[in-house]
């Protein structure tokens, strides 16, 4: 009898800890890892927009007219990458500043799907603030790479517009 006991207590466990994370999946992590919500809790909870920032190229629409600003940090002594989604022909204006120190900045791109490692470079100079634009060669990922070669942190303000999808900080 002992023995029967124990069996059913284990199976009592381990339906118990299958409920409980059938729950933390659906309420928890579907909303907060992939942005899938069927109950609602997620975007309640505030864990959907852990998601609402990246998109994929497929979902890149026209912002034109709508400006988009964002400040950066890039470390004493390391390099950052924020990015835009774009279709191929797409375009987008820009302007970034530095309040303090001069910034190594790569303006390129890298076509989706791409494995290789492959990217093309736009514009590759040092300066403390730039101003321009550019039309996407091909779809993917284009945006700014900042090296920062001094001793302190350097905060870049970036603004810009166009046609994309903001994929952020990579």
């Amino acid at each position: 009898m002992e023995t029967n006991q124990k069996s059913r207590s284990l199976l009592k466990a381990t339906v118990i800890s299958l409920v409980i994370a059938i729950v933390v999946l659906v309420l928890f992590i579907l909303p907060a890892e992939y942005n899938i919500d069927p109950t609602g809790v997620g975007e309640k909870l505030g864990l959907t927009v852990f998601n609402n920032e990246a998109k994929p190229v497929d979902t890149a629409v026209s912002k034109q007219g709508q400006q988009d600003s964002v400040i950066l940090i890039v470390p004493a002594g390391k390099g950052i990458e924020y990015k835009l989604a774009m279709k191929q022909y797409s375009k987008a204006t820009y302007e970034w500043t530095t309040e303090s120190g001069e910034l190594y900045v790569d303006l390129h791109g890298e076509p989706k799907g791409d494995t290789t490692g492959y990217f093309e470079s736009y514009t590759i100079a040092t300066a403390n603030e730039m101003k321009g634009s550019f039309t996407a060669p091909f779809e993917g990922s284009h945006g700014w790479y900042w090296k920062n070669k001094s001793n302190k942190d350097i905060q870049v303000q970036l603004i810009f517009n166009g046609e994309y999808a903001i994929e952020g900080l990579k």
